[in-house]
């Protein structure tokens, strides 16, 4: 969850009443939100970065409450936001009215959005509050805001960056473009020079901030940027603005602009930051509409601050959180959490209104939590369930444990491997190519490490037994956990398969003792040897030819006429691929057959 800090006096200026320790975490609490910490700014600055008197000598002793926000409430995520949920949750105020305005005087601003963008951040929305007032405390809110929505749901920027500007420094149509890195020249935020691209990433590569973005965009043949009118730079999102048009205290008008890979993503964070200080604009929250042209001619306006409107049921509303409230009751709950909401004619369905601040809401489910909240938790009264259950094991998981016991007493020890792992472990590694395995991949991998999720248990074992090399040899490890294959049968096009694989490594593959522990699996299971290896009775072993195991050391097990894994020592150079150099036997198995 994210924390934000907030001065204590600067909160309870602006909700209006003094609370006491003790009181205002209980108001936190009944807005299902938490006092985490009571602390002052040198306190903070010391344990973040070391007590150093030089560091802290400009820090001031205000006091700071530091609030746990759930994650997906970035409306939040300021002093603002906060103070305006609070209010309105209390009665001390109305639910405010937000809404996009085109401007009194003079045309729409308009961004435009060229073609070379879609080869590295396709999408991009603006807005503009006019006629602002900032005051020290506001406009570091305002900063401090912009940072909280990068490192959250703009996923440290990857996904969004945030772009202000002072609109009385620059000139509009504004163009936003992908230029080569040898192309783009201008003096970054706070500087006193002009860089090019190039020497831009490499002056940030150090910096303690900046240099955890430059990867976003440094491998790329183009770089995103921003300029006005007169080929002025605003920001190279999303590593840095401009100097030109930064913003300060002075600034009336801001101009503000999210470049993105989603599309989705963009408008959120469009809409928090235009709702949460529009209530500083003279026109009390208003927005000042720009046009984005997109590549194909299209023209759209933005924001968006779109109210939409959901239908719950009282009977499931009351039903879910366990209370017996009337309609208007449950309406009237719902608009202490900024949900406006009405009791329709008929009795039995509520209309709630979700603002552009609310992009939490997105089931009935949510409506429902809010109404709880509101209701108050510890006020739900404790019942006893109307009906009787006994709570008890899933069977396969019932299975795994039984048959853990015995393996580990036939000398095998127990590894828990990561589910995750390299596309090469699950397909080169082993002789296999990825194309051909049913893999299902992580779309933004954070490592090469974690590409897929796994299909086969095998490398997990060989990494574990790499990793343990000064062990006394034999060495034997198994694993019962579950692997992910990709099927379009299923409704997330994908399943789990809980499987058994067990691995030997000794100065001789030792082919007997993993045979040994499946006559023992196999006993245990009630699964009897089929020594005629025919028909759908018992199990035996057939041969098999994987490009993984050593030529016709490798077998199929088929158990009551279904074929459950493979068995057999592994090719040498699978071994060298896993930086083993002694043989190895191993065989793995889908238990799930057997339930």
């Amino acid at each position: 969850m994210p924390t934000i800090g907030v001065k204590r006096d600067v909160l309870f200026k602006s909700l209006g009443k003094t609370y006491t320790d003790d009181e205002f975490q209980m108001l936190c609490f009944e807005f299902g939100l938490e006092l985490d910490e009571v602390t002052t700014e040198k306190q903070m600055i010391s344990k973040e970065q070391g007590d150093d008197a030089e560091t802290l000598k400009g820090a001031s002793e205000d006091v700071i409450y530091r609030i746990d926000i759930p994650a997906n409430r970035y409306d939040l995520l300021c002093l603002e936001g906060l103070t305006m949920g609070l209010l309105v949750f209390q009665r001390k105020m109305e639910i405010p009215n937000f809404k996009a305005i085109k401007p009194a005087e003079g045309c729409v601003q308009r961004l435009i959005i060229k073609p070379d963008t879609a080869k590295i951040r396709p999408f991009a929305v603006a807005a503009i509050l006019r006629n602002m007032y900032f005051t020290q405390d506001s406009y570091n809110s305002f900063i401090d805001l912009q940072d909280k929505l990068h490192q959250n749901i703009c996923r440290k920027r990857s996904l969004v960056a945030i772009g202000t500007h002072d609109l009385d420094t620059i000139e509009g149509p504004f163009v936003y473009d992908a230029k080569p890195p040898s192309d783009i020249k201008f003096m970054p935020l706070n500087q006193t020079k002009e860089f090019t691209a190039v020497e831009l990433m490499d002056h940030y590569s150090t910096h303690p901030q900046l240099k955890q973005y430059l990867h976003i965009i440094k491998d790329s043949p183009v770089y995103p940027v921003i300029s006005d009118n007169k080929g002025r730079i605003l920001s190279m999102p999303p590593i840095i603005n401009g100097d030109h048009s930064k913003i300060s205290l002075n600034t009336k008008n801001v101009f503000i602009e999210c470049t993105a890979t989603d599309l989705t993503k963009a408008k959120v964070v469009l809409d928090t930051i235009v709702c949460m200080f529009s209530q500083y604009c003279t026109d009390k929250y208003s927005v000042e509409y720009c046009e984005v042209e997109y590549p194909d001619g299209n023209v759209r306006l933005c924001p968006d601050l779109e109210y939409r409107e959901e239908v719950v049921k009282v009977d499931e509303v009351n039903k879910s959180i366990g209370i017996s409230k009337p309609g208007k009751d449950l309406a009237d709950l719902l608009s202490k959490m900024c949900l406006q909401s009405e009791l329709l004619e008929g009795k039995e369905d509520i209309k709630v209104v979700v603002p552009p601040t609310r992009h939490d809401v997105i089931h009935a489910c949510d409506i429902i939590e809010d109404v709880a909240i509101a209701y108050g938790y510890n006020n739900i009264v404790r019942t006893l369930p109307s009906t009787n259950t006994i709570g008890q094991q899933y069977p396969i998981n019932k299975l795994s444990d039984l048959l853990r016991h015995p393996i580990a007493e036939a000398g095998f020890t127990e590894a828990l491997t990561f589910s995750l792992c390299s596309k090469d472990d699950i397909s080169s590694k082993i002789g296999k190519k990825i194309e051909d395995v049913p893999a299902v991949h992580i779309s933004n991998p954070k490592t090469l490490e974690f590409q897929v999720c796994r299909t086969t248990l095998l490398p997990g074992l060989l990494k574990t037994i790499a990793a343990n090399k000064n062990m006394p040899l034999p060495v034997k490890v198994f694993e019962i956990s579950d692997v992910v294959l990709k099927d379009e049968n299923t409704e997330v096009g994908a399943r789990n398969e809980r499987r058994i694989c067990a691995v030997n490594c000794n100065r001789t593959a030792g082919f007997e003792i993993v045979h040994g522990l499946l006559d023992r699996i196999m006993v245990l299971l009630e699964v009897p040897w089929n020594a005629k290896g025919k028909g759908s009775y018992g199990y035996y072993l057939r041969a098999a030819e994987d490009c993984g195991y050593f030529p016709g050391r490798c077998a199929e097990i088929v158990a009551n006429g279904q074929v459950i894994g493979k068995i057999g020592v592994l090719h040498p150079e699978v071994l060298v691929k896993f930086e083993l150099s002694k043989p190895c036997a191993c065989f793995e198995i889908n238990i799930e057959p057997f339930l």
